[in-house]
């Protein structure tokens, strides 16, 4: 039987984030986890649950709590589905350059260097680790700018002191990816980045892609988590952030500019975004600046 390709998943961190962090108690994802890579590496750690490993060309289970980590662009399926985890899931996501090209490569960094190259192979890590990191993995979700980044470091410094692992998929994996798959997202994020200030249709940005509306939106959902009218509106509440902090222009000018025709409505989405009102995240920007 001819292998499934693997899907570009892409992912957004929270806003005024460059780590994408999310920890559950009760499984809220897809309910039968997919095939899937991004360009991301991703710690996992389940404090409670069971499941299936499938990294690469590993297959095995577990039945209680597991810590992995895996290197970018490492096919996998998702480890728990809404049946399977009875404790926490926390996934740890970040680019390997999100310090920058070469962070990694300095005299310092070198041991974490070697640990992000064995990710590359899948990395399950052994009790004696789970103990001693699983609650710092956990806390990772509640820090926020330079303490997050920290908290991480000092994470992977502890995974690359460990002797305490095995490598999954020693044997490597190649895949071939979809490259339409790759052109696809990559159109349709140029597409709401040059036009989400006014109104876009599903049907016109279906046709960018050669694809109906409903496969359109199924595909969107798996590939990003999102629904295609979520991710529009985070693009516009990021550019109202912008206008807030950079014009003079009223709350309700600045809701409009960014492709709001309903004031009630983007206060609403702008609170849900950042946790405040437009108002209260303006003054309290003045008040940093002063």
């Amino acid at each position: 039987m001819k292998k499934q390709k693997p899907v570009l998943e892409k992912i957004t961190p929270a806003f005024g984030s460059s780590i994408h962090v999310h920890k559950h108690d009760a499984y809220v994802g897809e309910s039968n986890p997919f095939w899937h890579f991004h360009p991301e590496i991703e710690l996992v750690y389940i404090n409670k649950g069971k499941g299936k490993r499938h990294i690469g060309n590993h297959l095995s289970y577990y039945n209680n709590s597991q810590l992995l980590l895996l290197g970018s662009n490492l096919p996998h399926y998702g480890f728990v589905d809404r049946l399977t985890l009875n404790g926490s899931e926390t996934v740890v996501q970040f680019k390997p350059d999100f310090l920058g090209d070469d962070f990694f490569d300095i005299p310092e960094m070198k041991s974490i260097n070697q640990l992000l190259e064995r990710s590359k192979m899948g990395v399950l890590f052994g009790a004696n680790t789970k103990k001693e990191l699983g609650i710092d993995i956990e806390a990772l979700a509640d820090k926020k700018g330079f303490d997050k980044i920290v908290a991480l470091l000092n994470i992977l410094q502890s995974l690359a002191n460990s002797e305490d692992y095995k490598i999954l998929n020693a044997d490597g994996f190649l895949f071939e990816t979809e490259p339409q798959d790759n052109a696809k997202i990559n159109i349709i994020y140029k597409y709401i980045n040059e036009n989400f200030q006014q109104h876009i249709s599903l049907e016109e940005i279906a046709e960018k892609v050669s694809m109906s509306i409903p496969a359109f939106c199924r595909y969107f959902k798996k590939v990003t988590g999102k629904t295609f009218t979520k991710l529009v509106n985070e693009y516009r509440i990021v550019h109202a952030t912008k206008l807030l902090s950079e014009s003079q222009l009223s709350i309700t000018d600045i809701s409009y500019e960014c492709g709001f025709n309903n004031f009630s409505h983007f206060n609403k989405l702008f609170n849900e975004f950042t946790g405040k009102s437009a108002s209260k995240y303006r003054k309290e920007l003045k008040r940093i600046v002063q």
